[in-house]
């Protein structure tokens, strides 16, 4: 055997030996360049070739050529092996790897304040109604005594829909976006009769300047109580309840004479809270209530003298601004990802 022979035999054992302990695809890699490449241990051996005696080119170069060949054909099955290998590695769920979170949302504040004066209104005997965003003038305003010439029936103060998308209504007038939930106790009134006690919370619209403390499109709640014998002490009574629980067992509730179409007579509501107190203000403005006007319950067909009742309504923006100390009423509607994960 001749000394190339010898190299050529010596250089496949120990290519069988390197190629078993390649463990990825890197080194399977380096091992082909370290055999089989231009500079490697098989090509440097054919090279070789030329240098021997005639008599011995043949044998000596069928050798190289099967080593070559077994080779290749050794390192084909080896990277197929290693990339099933590292296919299958990557489909593996390394469980002791910390999980991604993703953040869990909650409810819009005024949402929470809707849900949690429902929930206290309930508990007092209060059944929910809702009716449409899209009113006509005789349940917005006619039924509850605000004649043609009332200033909120303006057009300038309300946002009425286009006749030609809906055309008036010969009974009932033109249409237009709710300026109050107060249809809403109309439409209970004409479809059922005392003893009512409702609430009828909902989104309404007004031209107003949108600023810190105004919007063209707020949240209301407004409740209705018509039963016989019903005094302005059960409504007193029902509104502080309701103000105490919300907010605070410390809320002071004080009522002073106002005026509203619908009511008679008619009360604003003040609020003193904790919050307030400790800020230096004494009380806050909140919400309109009174006995249901005696034109009302005509509009509705209700006998005359024979039942009485009462209304309110709370702006549920400004019940959120009062409970959280908001001083701007944008930042409900303005989505503000920092200002919403704060509730």
């Amino acid at each position: 055997m001749t000394e190339l022979e010898q190299q050529l035999q010596s250089a496949r054992a120990e290519a069988e030996a390197a190629l078993a302990a390649c463990a990825d695809l890197p080194a399977l890699d380096q091992f082909k360049a370290k055999y089989l490449g231009r500079s490697g241990i098989v090509s440097g051996a054919l090279e070789q070739l030329g240098k021997l005696p005639k008599e011995e080119k043949p044998r000596i170069g069928k050798l190289a050529n099967e080593i070559k060949n077994a080779l290749t054909a050794a390192i084909t099955a080896k990277r197929e092996v290693l990339e099933a290998k590292a296919a299958s590695s990557a489909l593996v769920i390394d469980t002791t790897l910390p999980g991604r979170r993703h953040p869990i949302g909650h409810l819009h504040p005024l949402t929470q304040i809707f849900g949690r004066a429902v929930e206290i209104f309930r508990h007092m005997g209060f059944a929910v109604e809702d009716g449409p965003e899209i009113e006509d003038e005789w349940h917005c305003f006619d039924a509850l005594n605000t004649p043609a010439d009332h200033p909120a029936r303006d057009m300038q103060d309300t946002f009425y829909v286009d006749d030609k998308a809906m055309p008036p209504d010969a009974k009932y007038g033109r249409h237009l976006l709710r300026t109050h939930t107060s249809p809403v106790q109309i439409r209970t009134m004409l479809k059922q009769k005392p003893p009512i006690r409702i609430v009828a919370p909902g989104r309404v619209f007004r031209r107003d300047e949108l600023d810190a403390t105004h919007s063209p499109t707020f949240h209301q709640i407004e409740g209705l109580y018509v039963d016989k014998n019903v005094t302005v002490a059960d409504l007193k009574g029902t509104v502080e309840f309701f103000f105490k629980q919300l907010l605070s067992p410390e809320t002071e509730v004080r009522f002073r004479p106002h005026f509203f179409p619908y009511t008679e007579p008619s009360f604003e509501i003040d609020l003193s809270t904790p919050q307030f107190r400790a800020r230096g203000k004494d009380w806050i403005e909140i919400a309109g209530c009174g006995m249901v006007d005696p034109n009302v319950f005509k509009a509705v067909g209700y006998p005359d003298d024979e039942y009485t009742g009462w209304a309110f309504g709370f702006g549920i923006d400004r019940l959120a601004m009062v409970m959280w100390s908001i001083n701007d009423i944008r930042l409900f509607t303005e989505n503000d990802v920092r200002f919403l994960e704060q509730f």
